[in-house]
């Protein structure tokens, strides 16, 4: 069992299902649930969970705040991101999982580490968008990684010093259009993009995973979270999502960890640690596996990947235009305004256009995705 109390943000999304899922098998207590408008959801969580303490960062009709207030009356229920930051720091909790999807996570990762709490962190962009600041606020608590990638890395690592080891491997499903013929691409739907092969998650997440944008990210965010330069961060696709991720060491040996594709199994991992705990949530029968099989990343049918990777070595402002563009265009193309083939055309476009600024400042950033996702948007 783990003896704490949760801040879960997110808490309607896949992450925070997720994360419920697993404060239910291990007893933890859960004191403080965001959501972004699905209230009805999230109110329904709070019941079964006896959470006393909802933010909704989306409603914003005043009309609809009364009522809710108004129904709810022993519940504290606030609204936007200022009212969550505020709960960030007044509220009582011991480790925080942000599992905001996007942009709009950042400034709650922000909140948490300035608090002095344990952050597990499944927000991709906070660490795209800021790791040269987040490595700045970093205090006693390591950021605890929620990606299935990371913690492997961070469960592979263990206590080996940075100097032992050679590269990180992280492993990538390939997404939903990894084996379809590349002439085929000028005709692909949003409805195909969003049908992952492997699992069920958000729209955004398995549409990053189709582009293999998702995994430029998660290079990024491995060189903020373990200290190492680009050239020891490779990745290779790995199509069962078996191995989530390898660390090799210099001696030539490699680390793995694997199971099935499940991220109770990361998000158990972070609020438990130091420790492991007992669970039945997630089980890896060896002998049903398939074969475990790899290959190279091709440039021709992820270009997101690659354009990812420049971006990331030019630093400062260039990863948070790459990620406002892409969550810009992605919206475009879901909503059937662009085609699959002209995401990675506007990225590279917005990137082209922006200035370089060196070691941005959080307002900066935020200015910065903010204008970069409207330019995109109108494009």
């Amino acid at each position: 069992m783990v003896n704490r109390s949760l801040a879960l943000l997110g808490a309607t999304g896949s992450i925070g299902t997720s994360a419920l899922d697993v404060a239910t098998e291990q007893g933890i207590s859960i004191s403080l649930a965001s959501a972004h408008q699905d209230y009805a959801k999230l109110l329904a969580i709070a019941a079964k969970h006896k959470i006393s303490c909802l933010v909704f960062t989306g409603i914003n009709e005043p009309i609809l705040q009364q009522k809710l207030r108004q129904d709810h009356p022993k519940l504290r229920i606030y609204y936007g991101e200022t009212e969550l930051l505020n709960a960030l720091m007044a509220e009582d909790y011991d480790i925080a999982l942000n599992g905001i999807s996007g942009s709009a996570g950042l400034r709650s990762t922000f909140a948490i580490l300035q608090r002095g709490k344990p952050l597990a962190l499944a927000n991709k962009e906070s660490l795209v968008m800021a790791g040269h600041l987040i490595a700045k606020q970093k205090g006693q608590h390591p950021i605890l990684p929620v990606d299935s990638e990371h913690s492997a890395i961070f469960q592979a690592i263990g206590a080996h010093p940075i100097h032992e080891i050679r590269s990180l491997h992280l492993t990538a499903s390939g997404g939903a259009f990894r084996n379809l013929p590349l002439e085929e691409f000028q005709h692909i739907t949003p409805r195909q993009a969003l049908t992952h092969p492997n699992w069920q998650m958000g729209a955004k997440v398995t549409l990053d995973s189709a582009t293999m944008f998702n995994k430029a990210l998660e290079v990024i965010e491995a060189h903020w979270l373990f200290g190492l330069p680009y050239n020891q961060i490779k990745a290779i696709i790995h199509p069962q999502s078996i191995i989530h991720s390898l660390v090799e060491f210099i001696d030539g040996s490699f680390l793995a960890q694997l199971s099935v594709p499940d991220m109770k199994l990361p998000i158990l991992y972070a609020l438990a640690w130091p420790n492991r705990v007992n669970s039945q949530l997630v089980q890896t029968d060896l002998s049903k596996l398939s074969e475990l099989t790899f290959r190279e990343i091709e440039p021709n049918r992820y270009p997101l990947f690659f354009l990812g990777l420049e971006a990331a070595q030019a630093g400062g402002i260039y990863p948070t235009v790459m990620n406002a563009a892409l969550e810009a265009a992605s919206q475009l193309f879901t909503t059937g305004l662009i085609t699959y083939l002209q995401i990675p055309e506007l990225i590279k476009t917005a990137l082209d256009r922006q200035a370089p600024i060196p070691n941005p400042d959080l307002d900066t950033i935020i200015r910065i995705n903010t204008e970069t996702y409207a330019r995109v948007s109108q494009s």
